[in-house]
């Protein structure tokens, strides 16, 4: 056995829509607050289907999309929205989360890995969700407050958690607990194309559930394939 070797931390990072739920969960609460009747339902389903077509085209305009997908929240408030989204946790979410999800996140806690679900899907929408995988540690998309009110203006606060901004984040939270990239084993799990800039990142990027671009590349590059669902 070598001596004088350190073991690096090790840090696991997970995407979350199509990676750990096979849904998208900003995508699927919208058509939830349609059904409660928050949404008019043929110009939401228009507008929602063509900016999941642009996510997945990787052409979309997240401060746009954000405005979007927080109007019905903006408009309904505190206590009507979170009490919506409980209902949505229980009808929707919980139904698909699998097993095989569950139990390959609490591997890697089990290992001993620090564990962050990355998402560029908003914090209001994921804190649950990410709260349901056993995950404290959450990078999502921030949501603007209003001074006055204390909700959500429908604006993103700060550096949004989306293509290259994931990368960011993820650094801004590396230098709040006192860490560099070098200093880490980093592993990452996604499905998107968009999410290549964190996965060229990682150490051991593997391509989840992946897209047919990210299977091309994953393939190309020796990157691992995991088929979760």
């Amino acid at each position: 056995m070598k001596t004088g070797m350190t073991l690096k931390k090790k840090l696991t990072l997970f995407d979350l829509d199509h990676t750990l739920i096979p849904m998208d969960s900003d995508y699927e609460w919208g058509v939830f607050t349609t059904a409660l009747g928050w949404n008019d339902a043929a110009e939401f389903s228009r507008r929602n289907d063509a900016y999941y077509a642009q996510y997945q085209a990787g052409t979309l305009d997240i401060h746009d999309y954000v405005r979007f997908a927080t109007a019905a929240i903006c408009q309904k408030g505190a206590i009507k929205s979170e009490a919506a989204h409980a209902q949505f946790m229980s009808a929707v979410v919980q139904k698909v989360i699998k097993p095989q999800a569950l139990e390959l996140v609490r591997s890697h806690q089990a290992a001993g890995d620090v564990v962050l679900i990355v998402t560029a899907t908003n914090e209001f929408v994921t804190r649950p969700i990410a709260k349901a995988f056993g995950v404290d540690e959450l990078i999502a998309i921030n949501l603007e407050r209003d001074a006055a009110t204390g909700w959500f203006t429908g604006e993103i606060d700060g550096t949004p958690s989306f293509r290259e901004g994931k990368v960011m984040r993820v650094q801004a939270w590396l230098e709040q607990h006192q860490l560099r990239w070098d200093q880490l084993e980093t592993t990452f799990y996604s499905d998107s194309i968009n999410d290549l800039p964190l996965l060229e990142k990682a150490t051991h990027p593997v391509a989840t559930n992946p897209d047919d671009t990210l299977r091309a590349l994953a393939s190309q590059r020796g990157w691992r394939i995991l088929e979760l669902f």
